[in-house]
């Protein structure tokens, strides 16, 4: 019987040959990150009413990046609970390193054919390299820390493919932006998307894990890659062991999906979402003058290593525009301490960017630096729901890299072809 992606990981897991659509199976669980929001401050109560443990503390990562770095009583007060837990259960903690859905796989964590779950809705960043994984709620997570299983129904595969090679200045933020304009918020159905064709095989790996992290935003429950020879090298780079053959995790050549849609990457151009939707996406070039006020490079979708280099790409030697503000958030201190041995943060601070925490930050509403009342921004984020990121005033538009590091020198809107080598 052909098989998905998704149906051969989602098989493993459960002990099958192979599974069905629409079967509902319990899977076992190789992996469960949670981070300080979500995790042991809303999970240890749980446990401790079950009168239960963890039933494997190796197969548990705990992250904190969302209170970080603790500069409120309240946010003080979590990271010292989440250090605490951490202590006693034993389990591996990456204790203000970055936000949890880049920290995973750069630590090694992730590998094809792999089940995973995580505590947060864009943990479907580990589809990019092969992994079937998923985000869920406390409730569902303690149940997964105590038992080491989980039920799925196995879900349809929705088949997205991406035909030419990208242009000069557009990144896979485009790409998304684009299929979030077509498909809207609800694409992909709480299914599992498989990103394929050349396009997404030229992608190197942080911008396949935009892809993965915003399937999320297409309304899917996975955003699956299947692993090549990039995925194994880039993994080996990064400390994964034992390292499956890439050729026995993918769909089988005879494997219908449930949905096929197509796109011509030699057609896009940079892409951009209005308030108060990723799905308020359209071309550039339909947008009138826009000015802005604060320009962010953040968010596990937006400020990784190659994201930070596109940035500093555009804005070298140049200088912010009069009254815009450049806020740049890191997605991990790797990417970040990369960037400054390269010279590219020094390239953004130059300019007069400002440098906050490795952490999720104003793109989940948190620190000091949230958006004030009637703020204009165009933010590398993921979202752009009506007071996400400060005051319920605030605008935000979202745009790849490129695109908000040319709108901080021009103060408004603009396409990032535009601003000269």
């Amino acid at each position: 019987m052909p098989q998905s992606l998704a149906q051969k990981i989602i098989a493993r897991a459960s002990g099958r040959s192979h599974v069905e659509v629409g079967d509902v199976v319990t899977a076992r669980v190789d992996l469960a990150m949670i981070h300080d929001s979500g995790g042991p401050r809303r999970v240890e109560p749980i446990l401790k009413r079950l009168g239960v443990g963890l039933y494997d503390k190796d197969k548990v990562v705990l992250v904190s990046d969302h209170y970080v770095p603790g500069d409120t009583e309240e946010g003080a007060a979590i990271l010292q609970l989440t250090r605490r837990w951490a202590a006693e259960k034993g389990v591996t903690f990456y204790d203000g390193e970055g936000i949890c859905h880049v920290v995973l796989p750069e630590r090694g964590h992730l590998k094809p054919g792999m089940f995973v779950v995580g505590g947060d809705s864009h943990s479907p960043t580990g589809g990019a390299f092969g992994a079937y994984m998923f985000g869920i709620g406390a409730t569902e997570m303690a149940g997964v820390l105590a038992t080491g299983e989980i039920w799925i129904k196995v879900p349809e595969t929705i088949r997205i493919e991406w035909s030419g090679t990208l242009g000069p200045r557009l990144m896979a933020k485009d790409m998304l932006l684009a299929m979030c304009g077509r498909l809207g918020m609800d694409g992909g159905r709480y299914q599992a998307i498989e990103y394929a064709g050349e396009t997404v095989r030229g992608l190197g790996m942080q911008e396949r894990m935009t892809l993965s992290n915003m399937a999320a935003e297409l309304g899917a429950q996975a955003g699956l890659i299947a692993p090549d020879q990039t995925t194994m090298a880039w993994l080996a780079e990064h400390g994964a062991i034992d390292l499956p053959d890439p050729a026995h995790w993918q769909p089988d050549l005879d494997a219908v999906p449930d949905e096929f849609h197509q796109f011509d990457a030699e057609t896009l151009v940079p892409q951009v979402a209005a308030p108060h939707s990723p799905a308020n996406s359209a071309p550039i070039d339909a947008y009138e003058p826009t000015d802005i006020d604060v320009a962010y490079i953040g968010a596990c979708t937006g400020a990784k290593y190659a994201d930070l280099k596109a940035a500093a790409e555009i804005i070298r030697g140049r200088t912010l525009a009069k009254g815009v503000e450049l806020l740049v958030a890191p997605s991990s201190k790797r990417d970040q301490d990369r960037a400054a041995d390269e010279g590219i943060m020094k390239v953004l601070e130059d300019a007069g960017a400002k440098v906050l925490p490795n952490a999720c930050g104003i793109c989940a509403g948190y620190g000091s630096a949230r958006l004030g009342e009637d703020v204009t921004c165009i933010s590398t984020t993921a979202r752009n729901f009506r007071g996400r990121m400060g005051a319920h005033s605030s605008k935000v538009y979202l745009g790849s890299p490129y695109t908000v590091a040319a709108s901080a020198l021009a103060g408004r809107i603009v396409d990032p072809r535009d601003i000269g080598a």
